[in-house]
């Protein structure tokens, strides 16, 4: 069993940090693989072409191990969660008056591109909205989206875990229902990656994606993405050197080579190899598998089971358990919270973030069932 893990961080023993949704605090032997690789550039005649590769190949095989593929060559190197989705969404065909679906509120970049692409091709979003009861909200919410796959629909592009109140979406049968059809399954496991596990093997996504700077632990303008056969010969959104086939014989560069390394090579950014963000991602994602993903969702939801006869004492709702992560999870009341409320629990230094009318609350292995209480305890105190 996972004991708490926060001395490997650099958290202030007065902080509540319950915000990893937001952004994960830096473990420490993260952060010395970056001053050392930032100190490598002080000496560019140690790296080698080889280097240009190395890492990223690394890189490439941790990502693939937490998605649950022996296929490495699937995983492309990306910046941004919105870069992955466009290479995805510019390589899938569509006629007019097809559909889109996505949920209510989830995040922009797994929205904006779905928007443009209805507008320009003539196609129809559909938005599944949450319920408005909070009765058996996400088993509701999930079979709304189940009911809302219609035979028109090409695409379904969601997230797992929502990612404003951390409900939970049965995957593997949304994905079983729309490829049924031919259709395409994108997923933004952004907001559960590394800490909630996702089994590609059952789920048969089309397209994985996931920026690296939340739940992998790792640092800002870098993550990975999974793309899937239907996508071996698409069109990648920029022309970049690195992904071309022959790349790695630099004497060949100027030989102009049109065609592509094998796999999702070609959807991998520019400058790819990332000297200082790439070593950091693989420090964070060789610690997540040394602690195990599934030992860490277990640990947070530990904490969760130990506070949730406080919850009801206290008049706070949270989703069943079944319908939600333990990590990442909606706290709300009736009526809403003061005003006051934020104010207070940034007077006592526990950092949460406000989305939609919920507390998103987002403990990891570095916080205690102390941190819950205490959240707790302010809360009602200030509403």
């Amino acid at each position: 069993m996972l004991n708490c893990q926060k001395e490997k961080f650099f958290i202030a023993q007065d902080v509540t940090y319950l915000n990893g949704a937001y952004m994960s605090p830096q473990l420490r032997q993260v952060e010395e693989v970056g001053i050392q690789a930032v100190q490598r550039k002080n000496k560019p005649w140690t790296i080698t072409p080889a280097d240009f590769f190395k890492e990223v190949e690394a890189l490439k095989l941790l990502f693939a191990r937490l998605v649950h593929t022996d296929q490495p060559e699937r995983i492309a190197v990306i910046p941004s969660v919105s870069y992955g989705i466009a290479n995805a969404a510019r390589n899938i065909s569509f006629e007019k008056g097809d559909h889109i679906l996505i949920l209510e509120k989830q995040f922009p970049s797994n929205y904006y591109e779905w928007v443009d692409l209805a507008r320009k091709k003539e196609l129809v979003l559909d938005v599944v909205k949450a319920p408005d009861s909070l009765v058996d909200r996400g088993q509701a919410w999930n079979q709304k989206v189940m009911e809302n796959i219609k035979p028109r629909t090409r695409v379904v592009a969601m997230e797992n875990v929502h990612w404003t109140d951390g409900t939970w979406f049965d995957v593997a049968q949304i994905s079983k229902k729309i490829k049924a059809q031919g259709g395409f399954f994108i997923v933004d496991a952004t907001q559960s990656l590394g800490i909630f596990d996702f089994d590609q093997n059952l789920v048969q996504a089309d397209a994985v994606i996931a920026t690296g700077y939340k739940w992998l632990l790792g640092p800002y303008a870098i993550g990975c993405a999974y793309y899937g056969p239907a996508f071996d010969q698409g069109e990648p959104l920029e022309e970049n050197w690195i992904n071309k086939q022959y790349s790695q014989e630099f004497e060949r560069i100027l030989d102009y080579e049109e065609s592509y390394r094998p796999g999702a090579a070609r959807y991998g950014m520019g400058e790819q190899s990332q000297f200082v963000q790439v070593p950091m991602l693989c420090a964070s994602l060789s610690q997540i598998l040394e602690w195990g993903v599934a030992e860490m969702q277990a640990y947070c939801r530990g904490l969760v089971d130990q506070v949730l006869p406080l919850l009801d004492q206290k008049d706070l709702w949270i989703e069943k358990k079944d319908w939600r992560a333990s990590h990442l999870f909606g706290l709300r009341t009736a009526g809403g919270f003061s005003p006051a409320v934020k104010q207070k629990l940034l007077d006592q230094k526990i950092f949460v973030s406000y989305r939609d009318d919920a507390i998103r609350v987002s403990p990891n292995v570095y916080n205690t069932k102390e941190d819950l209480i205490k959240l707790i305890e302010t809360l009602r105190s200030a509403h």
